[in-house]
């Protein structure tokens, strides 16, 4: 375990850092840094898993946590997926993290993203941040004052389009290889959650014939599908149980457990939202009831190609292309599955074992 304080964290036992460095060591981490600093109340972990491939690129959470093990944990688990996102959608990149921990008392937000720019600046590229949970486009300005390596920025637009592009390509890799279909025309889909990715990709799949079933808490989301785009509209409660073709997860992660499985009606789970299995033996249910998954971190991979993409200026078709890659990769997946007879999350995790060894 890498420290790099500005004042010496009191926090924490020996039998805690033991951990962490076991954890680190397990799971082959690179590097994991803290910094801490008594006049902001900054409190920051930058975890980078890989960097094998590339840079560690991965966002920074801006939010509370019950504890500072809780974050490092948090940015630990965080930085791993990144590795593994990253590797399976064919990108020149390694896997990082970071989390700020959001002060519980009056804090000036500048001034820690300033210095956590700072703290990023430290590492001289090897960690590339971005937008997470917490911080928004203005705070990646704010830190890109400090430091170059930043992947989202205000100038670079917002990646929520990327992600629904790649998670419809993903739609359409999933129909052919469990349905049989080169076209979406008459499919019903049902998506939960028609927030900044959930919504364009109903629009997507509005403009691809696929008949829509909607579900959000925010009425007016569900009021404007409904004109835009013909969907028919049932409550939260009901969306996992609806008879489908393919049901599009786009809200809350940990939605697929022992009792939801048990309502699906549905052939193919295909959606944006992260952490979808509430546990990895969920993956295997959903394997033998004869459901293709398509494993959250790869379908949802567009809006980390986004974000690599503008960060290295590459063109704009060249990006299209890199999310187009989403689907063939996933096919590769699938047809793995199919010949291994094991869940697609478990290939899916061997494939980025492999790509990382």
């Amino acid at each position: 375990m890498n420290n790099n304080n500005t004042q010496k964290s009191t926090q924490g036992t020996h039998s805690d850092n033991a951990y962490f460095m076991d954890y680190a060591f397990s799971h082959g981490f690179g590097e994991l840094h803290v910094k801490v600093d008594k006049e902001t109340g900054m409190k920051a972990i930058i975890a980078i898993h890989s960097t094998k491939r590339g840079p560690a690129l991965g966002g920074c959470r801006f939010i509370e946590y019950p504890n500072s093990e809780a974050a490092v944990q948090d940015a630990m688990r965080l930085a791993i997926g990144m590795s593994a996102k990253a590797a399976l959608a064919n990108l020149p990149i390694g896997g990082g993290k970071a989390v700020i921990i959001k002060p519980s008392t009056p804090f000036d937000r500048n001034k820690v993203l300033n210095l956590f720019g700072e703290f990023v600046n430290s590492l001289d590229g090897r960690y590339i941040t971005a937008l997470d949970s917490g911080t928004q486009l203005d705070d990646m300005d704010t830190i890109a004052l400090t430091t170059p390596y930043v992947a989202s920025r205000s100038s670079h637009g917002d990646p929520s389009p990327s992600t629904a592009l790649g998670v419809f390509r993903g739609i359409q890799a999933a129909v052919k290889f469990k349905l049989k279909r080169n076209d979406l025309k008459g499919l019903h889909i049902a998506i939960q959650g028609l927030g900044h990715v959930g919504y364009p990709l109903a629009s997507l799949l509005h403009h691809a014939g696929a008949k829509l079933t909607v579900a959000d808490v925010n009425q007016a989301s569900v009021l404007r599908a409904e004109e835009a785009f013909s969907a028919n509209i049932v409550n939260s409660a009901d969306i996992l149980k609806l008879n489908c073709d393919v049901l599009a997860p786009c809200a809350l992660g940990g939605i697929l457990n022992d009792l939801t499985i048990s309502e699906l009606q549905t052939s193919i789970i295909a959606g944006a939202a992260n952490n979808q299995l509430h546990h990895s033996r969920h993956g295997q249910i959903l394997h033998d009831k004869g459901i293709l998954y398509a494993t959250d971190y790869v379908i949802n991979a567009g809006g980390l190609i986004f974000a690599a993409c503008k960060y290295s200026k590459t063109l704009e078709s060249d990006m299209e292309g890199q999310i187009d890659y989403i689907g063939h990769r996933l096919l590769e997946i699938f047809e793995r599955s199919t010949n291994e007879n094991k869940p697609t999350s478990i290939i899916c995790d061997t494939m980025a074992q492999e790509l990382l060894a």
